[in-house]
C-alpha cells in the first residue's frame, strides 16, 4: 500500500518544521515533502502527485493563492485538498480563496492539535485517513504532551518544565479561523503611556497579547507584555499583528518567541520583554518593516508607566 502524501509549502523554515513535526509525531507513516515557495510547489506538483497540500498564503515569487487558482485549472489537481495557512483575517481575502477552490484553513498561529484536526478533516474528506490509518498506528496526543507544541519541534519531544498555555483557541473552521481574530486597538489594553508609540497585538495559540514595540529590526521586535494568566512561552509560534502610523496600517507577521524575561528586577515583574523572531521570507514584509524602521516610529527607551 502506498503511503498517502502531503506537501507542506511555507517560505519559513521554522514553519516547515513545525508543520513537519506536528505530522510525523501523529501520523508515523505519513510522507511529507517541502516546498520553499510557491513556484517550487507548482514545480513538484506538476511532476507527482500528493493527497494533501498545506500552503502558506503569503510567499514570493507565486503566493499561496496563486498556486491554488493554478491548481484548480489542471486537471490533475481539481479535486486534490489543499488548505491555506494564513495569518491573514480579512474576508476579502477568504472570500477570494474559497471562490478559487480552496478546500479548508488554518489560522496561524495554529497548536499541533489544530493542524491535527485540519489534516484529519481535510484525508477523510478525500477518503485517505483509512489508508494513513492503515499504513502505520496513529499516535494519540496524550502518550506525548510535549509533541504539540514549538519546542518540541525543536527538541524532539524531550519534556521541558514550561507550563502549557492556559487555554487552546476553539478550534478553527473555515471563516471564523481566519476572521474572527482580527486586530483589535492595543491601545485599550496597554498603559496609557504607550499612547502614540508603537503598538500591536501578539497572537498567540491560547489568546491575544496585547503588547507596546520596544525595539524593531529586520530580524525581531522587542515587545512589552503586561503579564497576565497567559503567558508566553519561549519558541512558541506566533503572529505579531504590527499597526503603525496615524493611518493604522497593520502588517500580520510570522514569527517565535526567541526569548522572554522579566522587564522589571523583580520576580512579580507587571511587565514581560519578549523577543520576536521573524521567520517570514516575504520580500513585501521586509519592505514594511524597512520602511518602519526608516519611520522610526519603533520606541527604543520606552519604560511601561513612565
Amino acid at each position: 500500500m502506498s503511503k498517502v502524501s502531503v506537501l507542506v509549502v511555507d517560505d519559513a523554515p521554522f514553519i516547515r518544521d513545525l508543520v513537519k513535526k506536528s505530522l510525523r509525531n501523529h501520523f508515523p507513516g505519513i510522507h511529507i515533502e517541502e516546498a520553499i515557495n510557491g513556484r517550487k510547489a507548482q514545480q513538484m506538483l506538476a511532476k507527482q502527485d500528493f493527497d494533501l497540500i498545506l500552503c502558506d498564503w503569503e510567499m514570493p515569487e507565486l503566493s499561496g493563492l496563486e498556486l491554488l487558482s493554478w491548481c484548480r485549472s489542471e486537471e490533475r489537481l481539481k479535486t486534490t485538498p489543499f488548505v491555506m495557512v494564513t495569518s491573514r483575517g480579512d474576508k476579502d481575502n477568504v472570500v477570494q480563496a474559497i471562490q478559487a477552490g480552496v478546500s479548508d484553513f488554518i489560522g496561524k498561529p495554529f497548536s499541533s492539535e489544530q493542524l491535527i484536526t485540519k489534516v484529519q478533516k481535510a484525508l477523510s474528506k478525500a477518503g485517505k485517513l483509512q489508508a494513513l490509518s492503515a499504513s502505520a498506528p496513529v499516535k494519540s496526543s496524550a502518550s506525548n504532551p510535549f509533541a504539540n507544541d514549538s519546542l518540541s519541534a525543536l527538541t524532539g519531544g524531550k519534556p521541558t518544565n514550561v507550563a502549557p498555555a492556559k487555554a487552546a483557541m476553539p478550534a478553527n473552521n473555515s471563516l471564523t479561523a481566519l476572521t474572527g481574530n482580527k486586530p483589535v486597538a492595543a491601545s485599550k489594553a496597554v498603559s496609557p503611556a504607550a499612547a502614540n508609540r508603537g503598538q500591536g497585538q501578539l497572537r498567540l495559540p491560547g489568546g491575544i497579547l496585547p503588547c507596546v514595540i520596544k525595539a524593531l529590526s529586520l530580524k525581531d521586535a522587542m515587545l512589552l507584555v503586561k503579564r497576565s494568566e497567559l503567558l508566553p512561552q519561549i519558541l512558541e509560534s506566533a503572529v505579531l499583528d504590527l499597526e503603525q502610523g496615524e493611518g493604522g496600517e497593520v502588517a500580520r507577521l510570522n514569527g517565535y518567541l526567541h526569548a522572554i524575561a522579566a522587564f522589571e528586577p523583580k520576580p512579580d515583574s507587571e511587565w514581560l520583554q519578549v523577543t520576536f523572531r521573524f521567520v517570514d521570507r516575504d520580500p513585501q514584509k521586509m519592505d514594511y518593516l524597512s520602511r518602519l524602521i526608516a519611520r522610526g516610529s519603533a520606541q527604543k527607551h520606552f519604560s511601561p508607566g513612565a
